[in-house]
């Protein structure tokens, strides 16, 4: 048997969006700039993508601007809401779990002179509310913080931060990284104060290479990418058309039938966390699992290097992750979990295992007899 969890590095494309991907690259591929009709079929995706993001949203489709992925409009939303803001003041505001995509971007600001402020959390994984709130202050122009924690699932209290945020620091703006939340909870931004969004189209079984950034109509960002002016000039570049069209079906297919599809994954994790628990020494990392995200749990086996364990778990048909898929390649431990407490070899014996709706109760409990084969042999194997 072949069991795939880590849906939270990448998800398989739908058939749906496979076929008007394809549909977009081999019939209507013209570019959406052009005048002729070629020009304007190929248009016509992104309207769509934009009418579907939009209505989920419940935003306008002139507020959903088009990227390559995550780490682009991650990346834009911090350096050209910074830049904007600049003259306003330079004080910048982020939490210590963030993933690199604003993590790094927030360091670049430190070397240009902004001053950054990290907000720690508890051990939940979670952003103290009492920091933030001792952290805003009248020259507070940007606050940025994760929805859902890529390595745990923990979830962060949106609602009532975007309310302490535009209480106490009026001109600062509010960006929400939702790259593991958008598909997985309703997100309504204007309700919840957000400001700015950033949403992956890989993560909810859309193609790689897409993304978008919600900004709130009024909200002045400093473009990133300059050249033909395409998207009212905030991101110049050729539209990448398929990978629009497939993030438009992508996300139409998460919220169809969508309190099923949540259901299915709490199941999911519910039954491997129990399994887990017939296991000596096992931990789960962050939030209780009827508070956390749906489809995300990190798992601590003291006594168990994670890349064993990974490596061990892949030769029977078991894909898990050692971590954040964009920074799996680096040696050091987990920012995400030594922050909440860990130390650094409990830090170094997680593996996170990231559900979506194609796995199956027959996969976790294999994976569940795998494991309980694993860990005892592996464990007194690391002894020696």
């Amino acid at each position: 048997m072949e069991a795939y969890f880590d849906n939270s590095a990448t998800t398989r494309c739908s058939a749906g969006v496979r076929d008007i991907v394809v549909k977009a690259m081999t019939e209507d591929f013209g570019n959406p700039s052009a005048m002729h009709r070629k020009g304007v079929e190929a248009e016509q995706y992104i309207r769509r993508t934009s009418e579907i993001l939009a209505g989920t949203l419940k935003v306008s489709p002139k507020e959903i601007l088009y990227t390559s992925g995550g780490t682009e409009s991650d990346n834009l939303a911090v350096f050209g809401a910074a830049q904007a803001g600049r003259r306003r003041g330079l004080h910048v505001i982020t939490s210590a779990v963030e993933h690199p995509a604003v993590a790094q971007p927030m360091e670049a600001l430190r070397e240009q002179g902004y001053e950054v402020t990290v907000l720690p959390v508890d051990s939940r994984g979670v952003v103290r509310m009492d920091a933030l709130e001792e952290a805003l202050r009248p020259d507070t122009i940007l606050v940025s913080v994760m929805y859902v924690n890529n390595e745990t699932g923990s979830v962060m209290p949106v609602e009532q931060m975007g309310k302490q945020i535009h209480a106490r620091s009026p001109q600062a703006l509010f960006h929400v990284d939702a790259i593991q939340a958008f598909g997985k909870y309703r997100i309504y931004p204007r309700r919840t104060g957000i400001d700015l969004l950033s949403v992956s189209s890989h993560k909810i079984h859309g193609p790689k290479g897409c993304g978008f950034l919600y900004v709130r109509d009024g909200v002045r960002i400093r473009p990133q990418i300059l050249g033909g002016g395409q998207q009212n000039g905030m991101r110049s570049g050729t539209d990448n058309v398929p990978g629009i069209a497939g993030l438009g079906e992508a996300a139409r297919e998460a919220y169809e039938d969508f309190e099923e599809k949540t259901a299915r994954l709490y199941a999911l994790k519910e039954r491997m966390a129990a399994g887990l628990e017939t296991i000596p020494d096992v931990r789960v990392n962050g939030m209780p699992l009827p508070e956390a995200a749906p489809h995300i749990l990190s798992i601590t086996f003291p006594g168990i290097r994670s890349e064993v364990l990974l490596h061990a778990l892949e030769e029977r048909g078991i894909y898990v992750s050692a971590g954040s898929a964009c920074a799996s390649h680096k040696s050091r431990p987990s920012t995400t979990l030594t922050a909440m407490g860990l130390s650094t070899k409990e830090a170094q014996s997680a593996i996170r295992v990231s559900f979506s709706e194609e796995n199956t109760p027959e996969e976790v409990d294999y994976t569940l007899e795998v494991l309980k084969e694993l860990v005892p042999m592996l464990r007194r194997y690391s002894r020696h």
